[in-house]
């Protein structure tokens, strides 16, 4: 199935303005949803808007939005008060600023994605500033869903990649976490110098495409199991051993992957079959 455009607008540059179109680059069809039932009767629930002062149930062409800016007072928004904010951002994304690729700390990305000219006068203009952009990010807004986004932008394939960020405010400082005040600045150099050979054996080139939700799939073979009435049975999981004396664990797990490492190939000990002669044929 393709993909949608969830929304439309120009990529600015300078004095450049692109049309272009805004794709989500992941989706959310990998979870399991479930109802909520009655658990005596099997019965969905349903959820009814419900007002205690008029004791009735409100349809949706009766509800409003309220901000309460006091204890129980509100003022109300209609539509058309929405429609009033309108930022440049609602249909422009302005790139104000560019950087090195990876200047961008990863736990400012919210959301990512794709950019794609839209329509075919678009395509020329979109595919100069992809190249004009290589190895750089830029940073803008964008008016989406209902707030305005810090966004960063840089070129990925043949087209552009786009994240959402979260605002500096809206990052919580690590020395928040009281239970890192406990942990040492100094440590031995013999146990750095472990830890790094036990993280080296497990360098390799990164597919993140090889890694399945196992959680879910786990999750899919119990439904199917109970839509058929059979047991289920759960599987017995090991708690993880405490580290008492961390050399030793290092030292453990190093030569356990060795052995790994030179353990034999199985061979099959069977002998193989002997010819058996060909069988006459009746007259």
């Amino acid at each position: 199935m393709a993909a949608r455009a969830t929304w439309k607008g120009f990529l600015k540059i300078s004095l450049v303005n692109i049309p272009i179109k805004v794709f989500p680059a992941t989706e959310s069809s990998g979870s399991i949803s479930f109802n909520q039932l009655h658990g005596e009767c099997r019965t969905r629930i349903q959820q009814k808007r419900w007002c205690p002062a008029c004791d009735r149930e409100v349809p949706s062409s009766e509800i409003v939005k309220g901000y309460e800016f006091a204890k129980g007072q509100y003022v109300v928004l209609t539509e058309e008060d929405f429609d009033k904010v309108r930022p440049e951002s609602t249909r422009v994304i302005d790139l104000v600023q560019f950087a090195d690729a990876d200047a961008i700390d990863p736990m400012f990305v919210d959301r990512a994605y794709y950019l794609a000219p839209d329509g075919g006068m678009a395509a020329d203009a979109f595919a100069v500033m992809r190249e004009g952009m290589a190895g750089k990010v830029g940073v803008g807004k964008l008016a989406l869903y209902g707030r305005e986004y810090l966004v960063a932008v840089k070129p990925q394939g043949r087209g552009i990649v786009m994240y959402t960020l979260h605002h500096a405010a809206e990052i919580r400082s690590i020395e928040q976490v009281e239970e890192l005040n406990s942990v040492p600045a100094v440590v031995r150099p013999e146990e750095i110098k472990l830890a790094q050979q036990v993280i080296g054996t497990f360098e390799g080139p990164l597919d993140l495409a090889t890694y399945t939700d196992e959680y879910r799939e786990g999750l899919q073979r119990i439904i199917e199991a109970k839509v058929a009435g059979q047991e289920v049975v759960a599987t017995p999981v090991e708690a993880p051993a405490k580290v008492v004396n961390l050399m030793d664990a290092l030292k453990k797990s190093l030569d356990q992957v060795s052995a790994a490492k030179k353990k034999p190939a199985k061979v099959s000990a069977t002998a193989p079959a002997a010819k058996s002669a060909p069988k006459r044929k009746r007259a």
